[in-house]
Order: structure tokens, then sequence, then C-alpha cells
């Protein structure tokens, strides 16, 4: 197994064993393709640690059918790895009435406050919060908020946030950030998005 060696180590008083184990926030922003898919990998490799998993997804409608939901709902229900909950914007936040006439906003606003929740009862190992940077940067949710209940969440749970534009202070107080820059898409030259590519 590969192990990485830290060009810095802290003097925190804790041992290495902890300083591996602990819980990190991620986040994948940037204007290049990538974001998404790379926070999707990593739930993979979680899924293979037996972790459970909270997937909520945002801004993308709740009607698309994307390659990944299906993809971890089998392997989450497989009974060989973690397991896999998906929850998407306007739909599956657990205490919201389906209401076709919420705005984007107020669903973007419901999903944090059910994400909260599960972060407080430690519902998963994994979360991966896909496109939750644009709420914040659009002021939908409140980032220094996002930002203390996520530097105060308890256990070892792991965050992955991605989307562009992800506010400063998120990107302050995350462990690992990954500017997806965009060097060619072929979308620049007029081809539009394709079955097993974007989706």
């Amino acid at each position: 197994m590969p192990q990485g060696q830290p060009s810095v180590v802290p003097e925190d008083g804790l041992t290495t064993r902890q300083r591996r184990n602990r819980p990190l926030v991620v986040v994948h922003t940037g204007v290049g393709k990538g974001k998404s898919t790379a926070a999707f990998g990593l739930a993979l490799r979680a899924w293979n640690q037996g972790w459970p998993i909270g997937v909520f997804q945002f801004v993308k409608s709740a009607k698309w059918k994307v390659g990944e939901e299906n993809a971890l709902r089998v392997l989450g229900a497989s009974g060989e790895g973690g397991s896999v909950d998906w929850h998407k914007m306007g739909e599956g936040w657990s205490w919201v009435q389906r209401d076709a006439q919420m705005d984007n906003e107020a669903k973007a606003r419901e999903g944090w406050e059910q994400v909260k929740r599960d972060l407080a009862a430690e519902t998963y190992r994994l979360y991966v919060l896909d496109e939750f940077a644009y709420p914040m940067h659009w002021g939908w949710v409140d980032t220094d908020e996002v930002v203390e209940v996520l530097r105060n969440r308890p256990g070892t749970q792991h965050v992955v946030i991605t989307g562009r534009n992800a506010p400063e202070k998120l990107v302050a107080l995350a462990d690992l950030v990954t500017d997806m820059s965009k060097v060619k898409h072929p979308m620049d030259v007029g081809q539009k998005g394709q079955r097993g590519i974007e989706w």
C-alpha cells in the first residue's frame, strides 16, 4: 500500500495514527470538469471500507438520472461494502413535504438542515455534498454557519463539498482543496455532453 510522506510534521501532540485518522473536509472547486466525479470516486473508496455514505445533491434537478447514483445505489444494496443513501434537492430530505412549488433556495436550505441533523447524529462516515458550493456562493445558505458546523462536527465524519466558487472561508477551513482548471473541453467546439461522460 503506498504511503505518502508528509512534508511537515506539526507539533500538535497527536500521534501519527491519530493524525492519520483525523476526519477531513475536502473541497473540489474551480471551472473545470470532474469535481463531482472526483467526489464520487472517494465515495467508492469509502464504500469499499464499509463506511456508511450520505450523498446530498444540491442544485442538480431531482429528475436528472446520473450514472453515479445508480452505481452507488447498487453497491450500497449489495451488502458487500458500506451503505449508501442518496438525497436529491427537492426530494429525500426526510422531513420536507414534496412541494413542487418550493423554490430552489428553500430546497437548498432544507437540504442543509438535513445535513446538520445527520452530522449531529453521526449518521454517515462520508458525506458528499454535491454542488453545495453554489448555495453558499449565492447566499442561500450562510457560509459562516456551514464553517462553524463543519468545524464542530462530532466523531470521524469526512465531508466532501463540490461546486464552483467555493467561498474563501470554506476553503480556509478545508483540509484538502482541489481547484479543477479547464484546459480544453469538447463543448468549446460545439459538442454537447454525452452519455457515459457527462452522465
